[in-house]
């Protein structure tokens, strides 16, 4: 399957009208707690490694990968990074937003400001993450302006420890369920949707 180069015309409208918010409304996503987060490839291509017995062997671009996500707390001093897997095609990760003392009790309405995501909000996270390792995939195979991710992602809010434990396992065993990972292509009969939810 080719790959879009970023500059490529779509209709973006169509795009934008079948395309549904994910978030939660009226909630700040750069409150104090922890956010599981799912980011798929471009396509689902299988880019960085392969599993094999259960096991996921990262190749160069999966070790980039790999290096950003636990880089995040280095850039955005008031989180931290929890449990996290890179699989061929996607990255399942927690991020934790620390209490810092009384900006998590201030009510944030949104985590974008007119269309733009607030400083430190989840969404800043991920769009920074994004461009850093698509910027060294590109470079390293010298393929500038082609897409490495998907446009959107997925987060989940964890409001009690037994949610985050579970998360965490499930997180963990991934590698070991690429076979019935719904994100893997090749799966014949995926897990049901939400498979870590309690």
């Amino acid at each position: 399957m080719p790959l879009r180069r970023s500059g490529d015309s779509l209709n973006r409208n169509d795009i934008k009208s079948q395309r549904r918010s994910l978030r939660l409304k009226d909630y700040g996503y750069n409150c104090a707690g922890s956010y599981f987060v799912t980011i798929c490839t471009y396509r689902r291509e299988n880019l960085f490694g392969e599993i094999d017995d259960g096991t996921m062997h990262l190749n160069k671009y999966g070790e980039i990968v790999n290096e950003c996500f636990q880089a995040i707390a280095k850039h955005f001093e008031t989180t931290a990074v929890d449990e996290f897997v890179v699989m061929p095609n996607h990255i399942h990760g927690i991020v934790v937003f620390l209490d810092v003392g009384a900006r998590h009790a201030v009510p944030i309405r949104s985590s974008q400001r007119f269309g733009k995501p607030i400083a430190s909000s989840l969404a800043t996270i991920v769009g920074s993450f994004k461009s850093a390792t698509t910027r060294r995939i590109n470079e390293l195979r010298q393929t500038p302006g082609l897409s490495v991710w998907q446009r959107n992602y997925h987060e989940h809010v964890i409001r009690n420890e037994q949610s985050l434990h579970r998360i965490r396992e499930y997180i963990a065993g991934n590698p070991a369920c690429w076979d019935v990972d719904r994100e893997n292509p090749a799966a014949a009969t995926p897990e049901e949707k939400d498979a870590w939810l309690i």
